[in-house]
């Protein structure tokens, strides 16, 4: 949803609008990538790839790539809505300049025609989320490091590295570490809790045909597509009607992901595709495949009290061009709830964690804000929801 602060008392809806008249695709496309030529230049984030779209509005240099994107910076607030967990009060986050031009290449423009699965597109997004890999891994990225602090209020003393000189390259400090004591687990003596898997804005819902009434509009999006396995093999049973928690990381976010559940580590799976951004304003287009269409690393966990299967999703998107697990690669391994699994770099991302029905019982506030529907703000630790009943392993 692109919606517009002042919209906050009344109901929530998009005034965004949906093209950039005077711009061509080729238009945004050299656009995006004359961006990220420039986050490998300017220190300053607001000049940057994580820029805010609005603070575009003077960025001379972009309108000779992509005629009318000041005007959109300056009339209009392209964004969503978060509801911080505790408070019924939405607030605005403005959407990073580059999720924008993803959406626009895929499906605004002159000729209003959809360009999602186009080759040449898909290409572009894959070439520029590894240019961007390389450029935050490169040692004179740690510039601009200061300024994303500053720009996006980084909390620098819950990290486990606070001088900022330490880091070797911005994605470093991307993927920067946090104190043990930082996220504490809610209520962590009571073992049916089942916690948030990330610093997130996150989403819940009870089946699969909820998330797509409400959230997920993607005309293939299920079960079987997201986890790249054949509806009719025994396991997918185990999946029927399934619960998810998607947990969606904006760039500021820490971005080490974490275990929702006390589990057994089993199989794993990398599936190859595409890099399309996760913003809610794509996931919510309808016919827009974004999470089954995305590069994704899938990991099954035995949830230990349920002797349940629960695959969590690890989902890339444009200028995310890697997925690392960290605790997560050994089968067999035993995790507790908290315990790191791994960690994106560069961009934001997504995590999908899906739960047999039997095994978890959604926390009604988080259930409530995603019916609405909006985002809760949450972290590491943070209660989802708990366990219904335990059952023979």
């Amino acid at each position: 949803m692109s919606l517009h602060p002042s919209n906050v008392d009344g109901p929530i809806d998009p005034i965004t609008p949906d093209t950039l008249p005077d711009a061509s695709h080729e238009d945004v496309a050299r656009g995006l990538s004359a961006l990220i030529s420039h986050s490998a230049d300017v220190p300053n984030v607001m000049s940057h790839i994580h820029a805010p779209l609005h603070s575009l509005a003077q960025a001379h240099w972009l309108h000779n790539f992509i005629p009318g994107i000041q005007k959109l910076a300056v009339e209009y607030h392209c964004g969503n809505y978060v509801v911080m967990r505790g408070s019924e009060e939405p607030f605005f986050e403005t959407m990073p300049l580059y999720a924008r031009l993803g959406m626009h290449l895929l499906f605004y423009g002159k000729e209003q025609v959809r360009l999602l699965g186009n080759k040449r597109i898909d290409e572009l997004l894959r070439e520029e989320s590894i240019r961007q890999g390389q450029i935050f891994d490169d040692p004179k990225s740690v510039r601009s490091i200061p300024s994303f602090v500053e720009t996006y209020k980084i909390q620098t003393e819950e990290l486990l590295e606070p001088d900022l000189s330490k880091y070797n390259n911005f994605n470093e400090f991307f993927y920067r570490r946090l104190r043990p004591d930082a996220r504490p687990i809610q209520n962590e003596h009571d073992e049916n809790v089942i916690i948030s898997a990330a610093d997130c804005r996150l989403t819940v819902y009870a089946s699969v045909d909820l998330a797509k009434a409400f959230w997920v509009k993607g005309t293939h999006f299920n079960i079987p597509n997201l986890l790249n396995r054949p509806a009719d093999i025994p396991e997918m049973a185990s999946f029927q009607n399934a619960s998810l928690a998607i947990f969606r990381l904006a760039p500021a976010d820490y971005h080490r992901f974490h275990s929702p559940i006390d589990c057994e580590i089993g199989d794993f799976e990398r599936v190859d595709g595409q890099f399309y951004t996760v913003n809610p304003q794509a996931v919510n287009e309808t016919g827009f495949d974004v999470f089954t269409s995305n590069t994704r690393s899938i990991l099954y966990l035995k949830h230990i009290p349920t002797g349940r299967l629960v695959a969590y999703v690890a989902i890339g998107a444009l200028l995310v061009g890697s997925i690392m697990w960290t605790g997560g690669n050994q089968k067999g391994t035993i995790l507790k709830r908290g315990d790191e699994l791994g960690y994106f770099a560069y961009g934001g991302s997504t995590i999908v964690v899906i739960f047999p029905q039997e095994v978890i019982e959604l926390d009604e506030d988080l259930v409530s804000n995603s019916e609405r529907p909006i985002e809760t703000l949450v972290k590491v630790g943070y209660s989802i929801g708990k366990i219904k009943a335990k059952v023979a392993n």
